[in-house]
This record gives structure tokens, sequence and C-alpha cells, in this order.
């Protein structure tokens, strides 16, 4: 593919002042502004994808119109990939181009990301087994984290691991603690076996919302735990300067995992957060380790 040099702006549309508080405000702002210029810009260009086929699968319009427009992003995707298209790259995608260009990005992972989409869009999950959830977990997380490691610079092998198992991490804390927005909008992400003994056999979004969950979580918070543990083995064998970015979210993550769990899962499940200056802090802890 011929080379395309970025532009200044971020041209899928995200800026980190567009992006508001859905992104300034978040951990992955916060990890992905210390990255060098060229990585920075590869982050920001996959984190608007990542945003913009997650508003489809969430937002109005029929199913219908949600999955035609999930199927325009499968084709801007595969068109970016053919031999011999870079002269005619739309300008929104210009950096995207670059990005994959320059950081030999796979085009199965963008794929597997739209996919993921598509399973929130083609039916309202609600208490799937545990082998949908880690599929679900593996195309909406882990698959970002394979693009991700290959901007950070990391080994192949290292790099993959890692983004199976902080992925996994992350998405997992995710649901914690989305339970009851997502049942707000008829979602049910506690898998179905887990839910099952603990005494929630038909398991509505009602009853997600009504219930004490914390036998269906605890599972789960020990899952997120494991997965965690082995993404800190996995970056402590590594070279500090390519896991910095993911050592601030696994940090900013994990803090979060820990206030879940001391909240607990009985109603009312008020909303759990990181502060800022908590951020900030795991940023300046990294740099510093990074440093030596």
């Amino acid at each position: 593919m011929g080379a395309v040099e970025p532009v200044k702006a971020h041209t899928t549309g995200f800026t980190p002042q567009a992006a508001g508080s859905s992104a300034s405000g978040s951990s992955f702002y916060t990890a992905m502004r210390i990255l060098p210029h060229g990585q920075r810009i590869a982050m920001y260009e996959i984190y608007s994808f990542c945003k913009q086929v997650d508003t489809i699968a969430d937002g109005g319009g029929s199913r219908t119109q949600r999955l035609e427009a999930l199927r325009q992003w499968r084709s801007h995707i595969n068109r970016l990939y053919e031999q011999g298209t870079r002269s005619d790259t739309p300008h929104h995608l210009t950096n995207l181009a670059w990005s994959i260009d320059h950081f030999s990005l796979d085009q199965d992972d963008f794929i597997a990301i739209i996919d993921g989409m598509n399973m929130d869009v083609e039916t309202t999950i609600v208490a799937p087994d545990t082998q949908t959830l880690d599929l679900y977990c593996d195309r909406v997380a882990s698959a970002v984290g394979r693009l991700s490691v290959k901007v950070f610079g990391m080994p192949k092998d290292a790099g993959r691991e890692l983004a199976h198992h902080l992925g996994r991490a992350l998405q997992l804390t995710n649901i914690l603690r989305d339970i009851d927005e997502d049942a707000m909008v008829g979602r049910v992400y506690l898998p179905h076996e887990l839910l099952l003994a603990a005494g929630l056999d038909h398991a509505t979004p009602a009853t997600i919302q009504a219930n004490t969950l914390d036998g269906a979580c605890a599972p789960l918070v020990a899952q997120a735990r494991t997965h965690f543990g082995i993404s800190r083995d996995i970056m402590r064998r590594s070279a500090r300067r390519v896991v910095v970015a993911p050592a601030i979210m696994a940090a900013s993550y994990e803090a979060l995992l820990d206030k879940l769990v001391k909240r607990g899962f009985s109603p009312p499940r008020e909303r759990v957060r990181v502060s800022k200056l908590s951020k900030a802090w795991f940023a300046l802890t990294q740099l510093l380790q990074s440093s030596y």
C-alpha cells in the first residue's frame, strides 16, 4: 500500500476537545496523551473508529438501519486494505489509513470490533452463556487491544497475550460497572450460568435492577482480577517504554474494580468512578517508572 501522510487534524472526527467528557476525562485519554505524536494520532484514530461504531450500535434508528451503518463501516475498512486504493481514500479516513500503514494494523481486528457491535444490534443480549460473553469481550475489547499493542510497539506474542488478558479485564470491569445502565436499555451481560448459580434462573433486565447480585458478580470480579494479574506479569517482563499506556489503563480500571467491590452489588447501586486526580497519579507513576 502506498504511504499516506497523516494530517494535522484527527480526520475521523476525533479530537480531545471535540470528544468532550466521553474521552478527555477518561482513562483512555489519560493514557494516550502521554504517547509520542505518531502513536497518539493512531490511538485517537482507533478510539474514533470504536466510538463511531459503538454509537451506531447503541444509537437510535431501526435495527435494519444500524446494521446497514455497520455494514458501511465494514466496507470502509475493507476498502482501506485493498491494493492500489490509497489515492482515493476519503479525507475523513486519511489518518486511519496512515495508522494502518504505519503500524501494520490487522484488518481482522477492525472487522472483529464491527462483529462485536453487530452482536449488540442483531439481538438484545440478555444473560448470554459464558462462551458467548467471552467471544463478545474478545471482539469489543481484546481486538481493540490487539490494534493498540501494535501502536505501542510491543513484540507480537507478548502484545497479543496482553491484549487477550487486559482487554477482558477492562471489559468485565465495564460490565460490572454498567449493570443498571445496561438493564435500562434492555441488556444483561452477566452470564446465564452465574445468574443461575446465584438463584436467578429467569433473569430479565427488571429483575437484574431489583435484585442483589453479589453472588453472580463475585466470579466475574475474580475473573477480572486474574486477567489483571496476568496482564501485570506480561507488562513486568516487557520494556517499560512500550507498556506505559496500558499500565495506566490497568491501574485505573483496577482501582475502579476495587471501588465496585467495596460498594457491593445490592440495589441501589450508586455509579462508581475513579477521580481525575487518581488517574493523573497513575500516569505520573508510570512515567516516572519508565524513566529508569
